[in-house]
Formats: structure tokens, C-alpha cells, sequence
């Protein structure tokens, strides 16, 4: 009998590994739809960590680890990156099984992977002799050349590649100082969607899942507002420093009152039984058009004054 549960742990964990390995191969081989796959990384890690357990579980983000260092040949941002994505995914599994509210259970992972890839990145520069600024501009530089390339291959026209290679100084000193921001708010989106596409697999797996209520009917915590008013303000301060931090904070915020202005949306979608295709092609457009995705932000920032949803009304009807 034992002998039977260990084979059948063992298979979980290989087609574990396989699985986070396959995604992997298709993200660096595949341009644009790989880096989308990449975000699917976690789900399969926390899948893994609720089903096997944590010592059971905890090989197939370390094995599948070591493989892609060996496919990548070196320790670089992309491996930082990767391992990141599956760290984020074994410790959601951690705290999915405490029973936390979502602002939580999303919270907690993401500072201690933000904490883990700090850590790393400095161990590295240390390593390395590189100071860490000077690393971190390295690799934005990198990216914009490579993006820039992407560009070429799709054929866009040579005065739009000068304009954009022109201001890439700009979009560099933008890029480095806001990093920690857009880190963060990756791994906020990564983690909100990883539980979005997590719940129905562990549903259809019979697995627990935390009951978070309907997620649609999520509201940003009303505090959070002054934290906003208070960022924008620094923005204005004439102190670099200031502004940088305020900045940072103001884009964060932007995107915890993006996931309030997507309830919002996703509530109505319900409400009105939107088709299935409908409502991807309305997704599609705010993820593509920035008015929209404003739009939606403005949602989430304003939904504490006009209560859109009208939430507590119908609670007081029930």
C-alpha cells in the first residue's frame, strides 16, 4: 500500500516537473505568447504544493529549477524571473491553507518573493563586483534593445524605431527607478490571476480551496485612498528621492484599485449574462487600449464614493 502511494506521489511530481518545464521551453522560444505562458508558472506549482504537501511538493519547483539553470547555462535576471514565478506559486499554496482573507493570501507571497529576488540580486552584485544599480540598468538596457528588435521583425516603420530608440535614455531612467513598483504589481496581477485559474482546476480535482466569497464583489479597502492622495501628493515635492518613492507607491496603487475596478466589471458581466465571447473581447480591449484600462482603474478609485455595485443595498434587501 505504501509502496503504491509513494509511486503515485512520484508520478505527481515528475508530470509536475514536466509540466513547469514545458512552459518554460515555450516561453523562451516562443516570443510574445511565451511570455504569457510564463505567467501561468505558479498554477501548476501550487496545484502541486496543495495536492503532494509541502516536502513532497517542494521538488517540483527545485528540480524544474536546476533544469532550467542547466538549459539557460548561467544565473541571469531570466533565471531570477522564473524562479520567482514558481517561488510565488509554492508559497500561495502556503497560505491558501492558513485561511487568510485575499488581501492576505496574496499580500504574504509576493513580499517574500520581492524579499528572495532582493536578497538574490544582491548576493549576485556583490558576487559579481557589479553594483546593483549598475546591474539592473544593464539588463533594462538589454530588454528595450531586444524589444526594439521584436519591433523590427514586425515590420514597424523606420521613423516610429528612431523616434522610439531616441527616447529610450528616458524610458531607461523611468524604468530603473520604477522597478520595484512594477515588480511588485506583477507579482500582485500574477497572484490574483493564478488564484483566478486556480480555483475551478482545484474544484474539478476535488481539492480545497479557501472561500473568498464572490470576487466580483470585492471593494479596494477604503484607507488605501489617503495612501493614494498622499503619493500623488509627493510627486510634487522637489526632492528626487521623494519623488521616486511617491511614484512607486502611485503605481502599486494604481494596480490594487485596477483589481477593484475589474470586480467591478466582472460583477456587471455577471449581472447581465454576458456571452462568454463578449466578455473576452471587453477584456481584451482594457488590457490593450490604455483609456480603457484608465477607465477601469478610475472605477476602482471612485467605487468608494457612488458604491457602483450597490453592494450593501442588496445586502440589506436579503
Amino acid at each position: 500500500m505504501s509502496s503504491g502511494i509513494d509511486q503515485a506521489v512520484s508520478k505527481d511530481i515528475f508530470l509536475g516537473i514536466i509540466i513547469v518545464s514545458f512552459i518554460f521551453i515555450i516561453s523562451v522560444n516562443i516570443p510574445v505568447f511565451g511570455f504569457f505562458s510564463s505567467l501561468i508558472i505558479p498554477v501548476p506549482v501550487l496545484f502541486y504544493r496543495i495536492k503532494l504537501g509541502r516536502r513532497n511538493s517542494a521538488a517540483v519547483p527545485l528540480v524544474s529549477a536546476g533544469l532550467i539553470l542547466g538549459l539557460l547555462g548561467t544565473v541571469s535576471f531570466d533565471m531570477l524571473y522564473f524562479a520567482g514565478l514558481m517561488g510565488l506559486g509554492f508559497f500561495l499554496g502556503e497560505y491558501l491553507k492558513k485561511n487568510l482573507t485575499i488581501e492576505m493570501t496574496i499580500l504574504y507571497p509576493c513580499m517574500i518573493v520581492m524579499g528572495a529576488l532582493l536578497a538574490c540580486l544582491i548576493i549576485y552584485a556583490n558576487f559579481t563586483g557589479t553594483g546593483l544599480g549598475e546591474l539592473v540598468t544593464e539588463y533594462v538596457d538589454k530588454n528595450l534593445k531586444m524589444t526594439l528588435a521584436l519591433y523590427e521583425n514586425m515590420g514597424m516603420p523606420k521613423e516610429s524605431i528612431d523616434a522610439i530608440s531616441a527616447s529610450f535614455p528616458t524610458i531607461k531612467y523611468f524604468m530603473v527607478r520604477m522597478l520595484p513598483a512594477m515588480a511588485a504589481s506583477s507579482l500582485f496581477f500574477i497572484s490574483w490571476m493564478t488564484i483566478i485559474l486556480s480555483r475551478p482546476v482545484f474544484k474539478k480535482k476535488g481539492l480545497d480551496f479557501p472561500d473568498f466569497g464572490e470576487l466580483n464583489r470585492w471593494k479596494v479597502p477604503e484607507p488605501l485612498v489617503w495612501c493614494l492622495i498622499g503619493s500623488a501628493i509627493m510627486l510634487f515635492f522637489p526632492v528626487d528621492a521623494l519623488k521616486i518613492t511617491g511614484m512607486n507607491c502611485f503605481i502599486i496603487l494604481m494596480t490594487i484599485y485596477f483589481f477593484g475596478g475589474i470586480a467591478i466589471i466582472s460583477f456587471f458581466f455577471e449581472k447581465k449574462r454576458l456571452p462568454l465571447l463578449l466578455r473576452f473581447f471587453i477584456y481584451s480591449i482594457i488590457a490593450l487600449q490604455k483609456i480603457a484600462l484608465l477607465a477601469v482603474v478610475g472605477l476602482g478609485i471612485f467605487d468608494m464614493w457612488f458604491n457602483f455595485r450597490k453592494l450593501a443595498i442588496t445586502k440589506d434587501k436579503e
